[in-house]
């Protein structure tokens, strides 16, 4: 750096025949240069050298838009030697070249007019070349722009995408996943990067390695001139895969310096490009987005646009997906479950369909989120609540199932001990104990975690199924006796027929028996006995009560007529 830049031997016999040389400082690096030969290509060096006679101008050319290699070039060419340029520095050249005048004007023999040739004629047919030249651009972008050269490299680029939208990226493969399919999970929502022209050799420049302020304005306009939105969606998930989510961020020369403050900035603008149409964005990549937006502190409008988009396709989500993580030191709760919420309105404000199929599908993967996050000992219940009442109120008059529910509520008042009576009643309000399971009433009917009211209520339910079993079979018993006067005339034997309606009639009187004994049970509990108040007596009722039912012993009984499924995962 001490020494001035040597332009060669060659330019060296020429500043001695010149009458003097003139020292310049570009960038921090010295070049001693012809005085006559820079006025004779550069109209502003020309003007400088007439006002300053000295032969140090160091400080001059302070705002100059070039950095020391593009100088170099300028230099070279003003000394007469062959230039090489590149799709990496012609823009570089053309900017400097306009800054330094050196155009028609000034001489006939100029560096932009022949860098305007190599521009039009070698880069902008090019994909790879026009893509190089924009990324070259990012520290003179304002100059370049001024230029229109931004413009013309943006519209090569749109018009082959126009042409051939596989240039972005074949669209991401809508692979449905599970929380158990690790295998499918690695390679779902990938998209199949084929970028070929006719050359097998031929290796395609991405799109994805320009600078946001580029990329953004690009995608935009395609956009808007109807390129097909899935090729689009996927060149969004490779940029944000490449800046935001991927843990390797490139070496030093790479466009981008993905610092918190850049990924916010990047997440922000995809955010303003994502499509809304339902299903082009996987739903596992919109929830990757928004666990970003929230750990990057992004703008408030970005993580609701997400939401939104989350809500639109919930039915297709799992309950991974859902599991976002509290950010913060206030944050008590492990999961966002404040977002979830907002999710799930948007998802039910947004659901037009007449069939309820989507609702019970949302309902059930909230009460698999509930049992996930029931664990955690900071969950408070009017969150639990609000999750809970959420779905049973969009699912009502459905058939679903309640077991996923009471699977949650039993992890809840494990972990959440603390509760008082009236607490653990309310956890147990947003059961449905007459959709639950027989596997799932057996288990209910053994765990002591559960109210008293509320394994009643259980036993009702199971009455009120056997009363309803029953009935069934005596309103059918008529059919059943022609079948059996049938048998008769074909020489088979008549008792079975009073057997049976003996069977029946024994287990009618049984559900008479069992639904007055339940009736005084209640009515005790109401009264809140106090033969009732300690834990020994609960104990002593429910014993008795399932020894009355007889298929409610025990899990160990051999006479227990429910199957022995146990639905409850171990803790």
């Amino acid at each position: 750096m001490g020494k001035s830049k040597s332009i060669g031997s060659s330019s060296r016999k020429l500043m001695h025949a010149s009458s003097s040389d003139v020292q310049l400082n570009i960038c921090g690096l010295p070049f001693s240069l012809n005085r006559e030969l820079l006025a004779a290509r550069s109209s502003k060096l020309d003007a400088l050298l007439r006002e300053n006679p000295e032969d140090d101008l160091s400080h001059l050319l302070g705002d100059i838009p070039a950095d020391s290699e593009t100088f170099e070039i300028v230099a070279r060419f003003c000394h007469g030697f062959d230039i090489n340029l590149s799709s990496e520095n012609v823009i570089k050249v053309l900017c400097l070249a306009h800054y330094l005048g050196m155009s028609e004007i000034h001489s006939t023999n100029n560096l932009t007019k022949k860098a305007c040739f190599y521009f039009q004629n070698d880069v902008l047919p090019s994909w790879n070349k026009s893509i190089k030249a924009l990324r070259s651009a990012e520290n003179i972008l304002q100059q370049a722009a001024d230029l229109a050269l931004i413009d013309a490299c943006a519209e090569s680029i749109i018009a082959k995408v126009m042409h051939d939208p596989s240039l972005l990226g074949e669209p991401m493969r809508n692979v449905t996943t599970t929380d158990d399919d690790s295998e499918n999970d690695e390679n779902a929502y990938k998209p199949n990067v084929r970028r070929r022209l006719f050359v097998l050799d031929w290796k395609s420049e991405d799109l994805t390695l320009l600078p946001i302020p580029l990329y953004e304005p690009i995608i935009r306009a395609m956009v808007q001139r109807k390129v097909p939105l899935e090729y689009v969606a996927s060149s969004l998930f490779e940029y944000l895969n490449k800046w935001v989510f991927s843990d390797t961020k490139g070496g030093e020369d790479d466009p981008l310096t993905c610092e918190k403050n850049s990924q916010r900035v990047i997440i922000e603008a995809v955010e303003r490009l994502l499509p809304q149409e339902r299903g082009l964005i996987p739903i596992s990549l919109l929830s990757q987005m928004l666990q970003s937006a929230i750990i990057l502190d992004a703008h408030t409008e970005c993580k609701t646009g997400l939401e939104i988009r989350i809500g639109k396709q919930l039915d297709q989500a799992t309950v991974k997906d859902l599991l976002i993580p509290a950010q913060g030191y206030a944050k008590e709760e492990r999961y966002d479950t404040e977002s979830v919420k907002r999710i799930l309105k948007n998802f039910y404000s947004n659901y037009a369909s007449t069939d309820k199929s989507g609702l019970v599908v949302v309902a059930e993967l909230v009460d698999n989120f509930l049992a996930e996050v029931s664990s955690d000992i900071d969950l408070k219940l009017n969150t639990f609540l609000s999750l809970a009442e959420l779905s049973q109120a969009a699912t009502g008059g459905t058939n679903r199932n309640s077991d996923g529910m009471y699977r949650a509520i039993d992890i809840y008042l494990d972990k959440h001990r603390y509760l008082t009576d009236w607490e653990r009643e309310e956890v147990c309000r947003v059961l449905d104990s007459s959709k639950m399971s027989p596997e799932a009433c057996e288990h209910a009917a053994q765990n002591e975690k559960l109210p008293i009211r509320v394994m009643v209520q259980i036993l009702f339910s199971v009455q009120l199924k056997l009363k309803d079993t029953v009935s069934k079979k005596i309103q059918g018993s008529p059919d059943n006796r022609l079948l059996k006067l049938e048998e008769d005339e074909r020489g088979t034997s008549s008792n079975e027929e009073e057997i049976m309606k003996a069977e029946i009639e024994k287990m009618g009187s049984k559900v008479v028996k069992l639904e007055k004994e339940c009736d005084t049970m209640r009515r005790e509990i109401q009264r809140g006995g106090s033969q009732h108040k300690n834990q020994k007596g609960k104990t002593s009722i429910w014993k008795e009560m399932k020894r009355k039912l007889g298929c409610m012993t025990s899990l160990h009984e051999p006479n227990c007529h429910v199957k022995k499924k146990k639905v409850h995962p171990p803790k």
